[in-house]
């Protein structure tokens, strides 16, 4: 590529600029690989995230430079380029980026975006989310391994309540477990259904996971972010680059996969070779649309029987009925 490139898809006609641009020094990637990247693994990321609300994670100046998220989509630009309205937490919305091609995927590479964070929600309905998402976070003496053994056992829980998960990697030490849901409970039910999950698995692994959501308290264990799963929290797309200097991706895998599988074997010159020769190996997720019903029941039932009841929101998120106080606990104690 030259400085500036004009690239034809989709029947649509967008520039590219600075090309050359280093956008990964210690790899040599340019904003020009990123763009190719993006042209040789369009279809699996419009699989992943298209027809989604998406927060654009934008570096103008490479990994090296300042970022920012950016939630609402800028004033300038192309006719074509679709958007979908989003709620915030406060009650006030938003326009976000939409992507119905991939032409809208190298549009947005161009204004330097790296990650793409969608909705877990479609445009025909922001209000009901469609995928159940389950990150699982290795705390500080844990690593890849060790969420790997969480997935696992996870995966299990998962198939006792009529739900399966499609895993991948978040692109640095953790894994992520998507379930496609039928869009019929609010973020609030289907924030409470991960809770649930994630305190059987804590259950039938005590020393290994933890839900709590203050970090003095998880220890050396792998964290259930379910928080994750809050209205305008969002996870990084299958096959999204990460801002770290190997170029890393977030790579959807088989299950048969899982255990074999590094971090940093994907990654901006690995991943289209992959896609290449397998295609989009979560190409038949959605072909299903599980319920939530048994996942709730087991949440009444934990209320019942111990007591469980909600735990903390992000900070951003106003007090939500029944949420305990947002104390953390060693601050609760010396008070």
């Amino acid at each position: 590529m030259s400085s500036a490139e004009q690239i034809e898809i989709d029947g649509r006609s967008v520039r590219v600029t600075n090309v050359d641009k280093v956008y990964f020094p210690e790899r040599g990637f340019t904003k020009g690989d990123v763009v190719r990247y993006v042209l040789s693994v369009g279809e699996g990321m419009l699989r992943a995230f298209g027809n989604r609300p998406t927060t654009l994670e934008r570096y103008p100046d490479g990994v090296g430079g300042e970022s920012f998220y950016q939630k609402r989509v800028p004033k300038y630009r192309p006719e074509w380029i679709r958007t979908a309205r989003i709620r915030f937490p406060s009650g006030r919305t938003a326009d976000e980026l939409c992507p119905d091609g991939t032409a809208s995927l190298v549009w947005a590479a161009n204004l330097g975006c790296l990650t793409f964070h969608p909705w877990p929600v479609r445009r025909g309905d922001t209000e009901h989310p469609d995928e159940l998402r389950i990150d699982l976070d290795p705390q500080p003496g844990t690593g890849f391994a060790d969420a790997v053994r969480a997935a696992h056992e996870m995966r299990a829980v998962l198939g006792e309540y009529g739900l399966t998960a499609w895993p991948k990697t978040s692109g640095g030490r953790g894994l992520h477990l998507f379930v496609p849901i039928r869009p019929a409970w609010p973020f609030v039910d289907v924030r409470r259904a991960v809770i649930a999950l994630g305190r059987e698995l804590e259950s039938r692994m005590p020393d290994q996971v933890t839900t709590a959501w203050w970090k003095e308290e998880r220890g050396r264990r792998v964290f259930v972010d379910y928080n994750q799963m809050a209205r305008d929290r969002t996870i990084a797309a299958a096959y999204s680059p990460r801002a770290n200097q190997r170029a890393t991706v977030s790579a959807p895998l088989t299950w048969d996969e899982v255990d074999d599988a590094r971090p940093d074997d994907f990654d901006l010159a690995t991943m289209p070779e992959r896609f290449a020769r397998l295609g989009d190996v979560h190409a038949d997720m959605s072909e299903h649309a599980f319920s939530l019903d048994s996942a709730l029941a087991l949440s009444d039932r934990q209320a019942r029987d111990s007591g469980s009841g909600d735990l903390p929101y992000p900070p951003d998120h106003p007090k939500m009925p029944g949420e305990p106080p947002r104390v953390q606990p060693s601050r609760a104690r010396n008070s």
